[in-house]
């Protein structure tokens, strides 16, 4: 073979290549005969790709040697690239390109051509050409058995391609072919376009083949022992759930023994009742001989759970000291006189007797009265645990007694479920809200409430669930509601009722005094400060701001002058505040509720009635008016029921007694009567209106004034029979606040004089009476009637 011969370049000529725009590229190697899409986002590749475009459309693309830089410069691209065509360009909404581009030809950059916006270069073509022999074919079928050997381990890249690369007899294009589907280094990839020779890139390929192959070959042992693993764990997996089967059908679940007998020793320990005991164990032999995959073990486990966790014999010691009780329940509360002296009672009878069952009180009240903060303060005293169950929108009689195992996800009702969070049996247990339990196709919970509240039964409580029976005497069930009347007759029979009347005017203010004030400085961070609330104020947000039987909305308007005194010490950095009854529109606004003074002058038809409302006492100015008419008699002022019959009564009365209070036969024919309780948009009702309304109609008929430092109570009868009422106490101190100096009560309200406070009774005359003929000589100053 001769050797070759460098033909020598003509003197005066110099050697030219093309000029083409240069389009840097990041993380790809091209090579000819490569067909490849491209994003282009930078702006100087933007407008090499424009320049491509206006020419012939071919671009030089060569790599950057760093694939973090976004502005590379000419030493940071490497020399050699591929001469491209533009196959298709698309331009993108945000201003970048997608391309296809084919790659042609080797070549590489003479020099750069001054251009500011793009690169520009002058390239040369860049290769050698191919040799023939046995060395060259060899070096190509080496090479081919290892790309085929590649493509078989690689799974990322697709089988199809083999065909056409092996059928390549080139060797530079089966070079180009197999590096365009080879996974390796950017810098592999950039030598092997960089080298001239053929046989020398074939060298080289084979090189990185090899290399490849063996990385490939370790990777699929360490897949192949991954998965020999998991194939291991889950044979075992298998092979355990087979053995579990197995042993339970042998009846040797080794497996369960240790949680059997861990359970077993629990039940022991419980001390339960011997029922409960009994059906615990039988509880657990089923569970034993259950699977664990089974849904019904959980249930037969959770069964066994609550049996185990109930306090069947665990009691708390009461503290029978009645002087320490006597101390929690004063410094707690103020006033409550009857309720505190019945918890004394009843430690006073526990002392002496072991056997006192549970009493079952209920405390009748309106809101924010006290009940439940009293419950807690007798859990308290007592030393005992304290439980609530709210009652309030209860219809679902399982919520009492429980729900049967039979349903899916079945508990026990809330009063197990309470005695297992105190962890106890004697606590003290608050029934809250028993008069707003409502009833639907599910049940009567009113009706569950009974074996529950009954003395007699509860020592035998059953539950659903449970199907045990529990002892529940030993508990202190206390409920509480705001009215007695909307409690079931049967359950109310059950219970021992005490009433929380509501508090004075004279209570409110001690309470405020020696508990809200001091509550309300401390929450809002002013215990630093020297913050006074004098008497007289306290009166004023009682009597002109609050209308309530509690005291929320009174610790509401003293928590609200107690941010505003905050925000002020803050800003104006004062140390000393004395809030003044002028001072209260500032921070409340203007009063919100006005009440009925006395008069000072006799007025014909205008009488003054007392009446009780949750909020308290109140009086009531009635006023009769009469018309020329037909007799008719019009009732307004939003009067209920109970009001109107009051006011038909008293017209019969009079009209009985027409002769002796001198009327003419027909007065009721020709005069229509109108009957007014001013305050219409409040309702009013109840049955001790009777003898005032009597007394209005009575003065307009027959002229004679009634005295207006009077106030009445009391129904009446056909008969004219002065009827008891109910609430005196705040009906006597709602007429002592608006002025009123005597008062006249049924005679058989007498004994309850005994609540009202001694400086009330030494300001206020009383009058009793039977019949309404001793109050018309006193109301009308001694006329004759």
């Amino acid at each position: 073979m001769s050797p070759r011969v460098k033909k020598k370049r003509a003197p005066g000529r110099k050697k030219r290549g093309k000029v083409l725009p240069l389009l840097a590229l990041k993380d790809i190697v091209i090579f000819p005969n490569m067909v490849v899409p491209l994003l282009i986002g930078r702006e100087k590749s933007i407008k090499a790709i424009e320049n491509a475009v206006f020419s012939n459309g071919n671009l030089f693309l060569a790599t950057q040697k760093s694939p973090d830089n976004d502005d590379p410069r000419k030493e940071d691209i490497y020399r050699v690239g591929t001469e491209s065509k533009i196959l298709q360009i698309l331009k993108m909404p945000d201003g970048s390109a997608k391309i296809m581009v084919e790659g042609i030809r080797r070549m590489k950059v003479q020099c750069y051509e001054a251009e500011a916006s793009y690169f520009k270069v002058r390239v040369v073509e860049f290769g050698g050409t191919s040799r023939s022999g046995i060395e060259s074919e060899a070096l190509m079928r080496q090479a081919k058995e290892l790309f085929e050997t590649y493509v078989s381990t690689n799974p990322r890249i697709p089988a199809e391609i083999t065909p056409s690369v092996l059928d390549e007899e080139d060797q530079d294009r089966l070079v180009d072919n197999i590096c365009a589907h080879l996974l390796v280094r950017i810098q592999e990839r950039q030598e092997l376009l960089e080298i001239r020779r053929a046989g020398e890139r074939l060298e080289k390929l084979i090189s990185v083949l090899s290399s490849e192959n063996e990385i490939l070959l370790v990777e699929k042992k360490i897949s192949s022992r991954v998965r020999k693993r998991i194939d291991k764990s889950q044979k075992n997996y298998y092979l355990s759930e087979q053995l579990k089967a197995i042993e339970e059908e042998l009846g040797k679940e080794d497996y369960l023994l240790n949680e059997v007998k861990e359970l077993e020793k629990k039940i022991q320990e419980a001390k339960m009742s011997a029922e409960g005991e009994e059906k615990a164990l039988a509880e657990l032999e089923k569970y034993s001989r259950m699977p664990s995959t089974s849904p019904e073990s959980s249930v037969y486990r959770n069964y066994i759970d609550w049996l185990i966790q109930l306090p069947w014999r665990k009691m708390t010691r009461d503290n029978l000291n009645i002087d320490h009780a006597e101390k929690v329940l004063d410094s707690n509360h103020y006033g409550l006189k009857e309720p505190k002296e019945r918890i004394i009672e009843y430690l006073a009878v526990r002392k002496l007797s072991k056997k006192l069952k549970g009493p079952i009180l209920c405390l009748v009240g309106a809101p924010g009265v006290g009940k439940t903060s009293l419950a807690k303060s007798i859990g308290e005293a007592l030393g005992r645990k304290f439980v609530k169950f709210s009652l309030g929108g209860v219809r679902d009689e399982a919520e009492i007694r429980g729900h049967r195992r039979t349903y899916v996800g079945a508990l026990p009702g809330r009063i197990i479920q309470s005695l297992r969070r105190a962890g106890t049996r004697n606590p003290v247990f608050l029934l809250d809200e028993i008069d707003k339990i409502s009833v639907d196709f599910r049940g009567d919970p009113s009706s569950a409430l009974l074996e529950t509240l009954d003395p007699e039964q509860n020592v035998a409580f059953n539950d659903h669930y449970i199907e045990v029976d529990f002892d529940l005497s030993q508990v202190m069930f206390i409920a509480t509601a705001n009215t007695p009347h909307n409690i079931h007759p049967t359950l109310l029979d059950r219970m021992e009722i005490i009433r929380l009347p509501g508090y004075t005017e004279w209570e409110k203010l001690g309470i405020a005094q020696r508990f809200l004030v001091p509550k309300q400085i401390r929450e809002n961070g002013l215990v630093k400060y020297d913050i006074e609330f004098p008497r007289n104020t306290l009166l004023k947000i009682i009597r002109e701001y609050t209308r309530e039987a509690g005291l929320r909305n009174l610790e509401r308007d003293i928590s609200r002058i107690c941010r505003k005194l905050a925000r002020e010490a803050v800003k104006k950095k004062k140390k000393s505040v004395k809030v003044k009854p002028g001072d209260l529109n500032k921070f409340l606004g203007p009063r919100r509720y006005t009440y009925e003074t006395a008069g000072d002058e006799m007025t014909v038809g205008v009488s003054t009635g007392m009446a009780w409302t949750e909020a308290g006492g109140e009086i009531l100015k009635i006023e009769t008016l009469l018309m020329d008419g037909k007799g008719q008699v019009t009732l307004t002022g939003q009067l209920g029921n109970v009001m109107q019959e009051s006011a038909r009564a008293a017209m019969s009365y009079i009209r009985a007694h027409r002769v002796r209070f001198k009327l003419s036969d027909s007065f009721h024919k020709k005069k229509d009567i109108h009957v007014h309780v001013p305050m219409g948009q409040v309702s009013k009702d109840g049955p001790s209106a009777g003898v005032a309304i009597l007394v209005s109609v009575l003065s307009a008929l027959t002229g004679f004034p009634v005295r207006a430092d009077m106030a009445m109570t009391g129904e009446i009868t056909l008969r004219g029979k002065v009827m008891p009422i109910g609430g005196l106490k705040e009906k006597v101190l709602a007429a002592h606040r608006s002025g009123i100096k005597t008062v006249i009560i049924p005679k058989e309200n007498e004994k309850d004089l005994a609540e009202i406070p001694d400086n009330i009774k030494k300001r206020i005359k009383f009058i009793t009476a039977e019949r309404v003929d001793e109050i018309l000589p006193v109301v009308f100053c001694g006329k004759n009637v």
